[in-house]
C-alpha cells in the first residue's frame, strides 16, 4: 500500500509540476507555417510525447496505475488546449471492428456537458462508458461494469461526477418529481444527508460525497468487483469534472490505501496501441 501511495503522489506531481515547454511557448509568436512544419516534423518523437503527456496504450491496458496516468495526461492536454484526438479516424474504426480492449471504464453522469472521450482526449475503443443521471447505479450498471472487467479486461474503473449536477441538486432540494426520476433522487439522498453540516457549498460537497460513496459501493460489490479490487487486479477511484475549467480532479479520498496491483493469472493480450 505504501508503494502505491508513493506512485499516486508521483502521478499527481507529474500533473502539477511539468512546465510549459519552450516549444509550446514559441508557438504563440512563430509564424503559422513554421509552427505547422515544426509540429509535423516532431510528431510522435520522444520530446513531443513528453510535451503532450502521452502514455502508451498497451501499458495502460496492462496496468491500472498506468491507465490512470494516461487519463490524467489526456485531461491535461484538453485543459491546455493541446488535444491530439487519438484513434478517431477510419483506421481506428476498422481496427476495432472485431473486438475491443478499453483501458479504462468510466461510470459517469448522463449530462450532455461531460463528453468523456473529449475531456480525457481519448479515441475509439479506449473507454468503456456507463452513464446515468448522477452516476446512479443499479443491476444493469453493475452488470455492465463487471462485463468490462471480466470480458474486456479493463483494470481501471473511474466514477466521474461533475460540477453543478442536477440530480445531486434535486437530492438536496427534494422537489416533487414525476415517474422514475424519484429513483435517481433517492439514490443520492444518503450523500446529501452526510453533507448537511459540512462547511462550504453544500451542492459541491454532496457531488464529491456522492462520488466517494459510489466508489466504496463498487469496491464492496460482490461477487466480482470486491474480489478483484481486494486482490489488486483492478483499481476503483473517483473524480469530479469542472464544467468551467475542463479539469478532472481525482479525489484524494479515493486515492488512499490503494491495493498493490497484481496482474490476473490469465490476462488477455491487448490489441493495438
Amino acid at each position: 500500500m505504501l508503494r502505491n501511495s508513493l506512485i499516486m503522489l508521483a502521478l499527481l506531481g507529474w500533473l502539477t509540476t511539468t512546465p510549459l515547454t519552450a516549444k509550446a511557448q514559441s508557438r504563440r509568436s512563430a509564424p503559422a507555417k513554421t509552427a505547422r512544419t515544426t509540429q509535423t516534423a516532431s510528431i510522435d518523437s520522444a520530446k513531443w510525447r513528453k510535451d503532450h503527456y502521452v502514455v502508451n496504450r498497451d501499458s495502460a491496458y496492462a496496468n491500472p496505475y498506468v491507465a490512470l496516468r494516461k487519463l490524467m495526461g489526456g485531461n491535461r492536454r484538453f485543459v491546455e488546449n493541446k488535444s491530439i484526438r487519438p484513434r478517431q479516424d477510419r483506421a481506428a474504426l476498422t481496427n476495432t471492428e472485431k473486438g475491443q480492449k478499453p483501458f479504462a471504464t468510466i461510470v459517469g453522469c448522463s449530462d450532455s456537458r461531460v463528453p468523456n472521450e473529449i475531456i480525457f482526449d481519448q479515441g475509439v475503443g479506449d473507454l468503456f462508458i456507463i452513464r446515468t443521471a448522477g452516476q446512479v447505479m443499479a443491476e444493469a450498471s453493475y452488470g455492465s461494469i463487471e462485463f468490462s472487467s471480466v470480458a474486456l479486461g479493463s483494470k481501471l474503473i473511474v466514477v466521474l461526477g461533475h460540477q453543478s449536477c442536477g440530480a445531486v441538486d434535486a437530492a438536496i432540494k427534494r422537489p416533487d418529481v414525476p415517474g422514475h426520476i424519484v429513483s435517481l433522487v433517492n439514490s443520492v439522498k444518503p450523500a446529501a444527508e452526510k453533507t448537511k453540516n459540512m462547511a462550504g457549498d453544500r451542492l459541491e460537497n454532496t457531488i464529491r460525497q456522492n462520488v466517494i460513496d459510489q466508489v466504496n459501493q463498487l469496491r464492496d460489490l460482490e461477487p466480482v468487483l470486491a474480489k478483484k479490487y481486494k486482490n489488486g487486479e483492478i483499481l476503483i477511484v473517483g473524480a469530479v469534472y469542472n464544467l468551467g475549467t475542463g479539469k478532472v480532479e481525482f479525489l484524494s479520498e479515493t486515492l488512499q490505501n490503494l491495493p498493490a496491483f497484481r496482474a490476473p493469472a490469465a490476462a488477455a493480450k491487448p490489441a493495438g496501441k
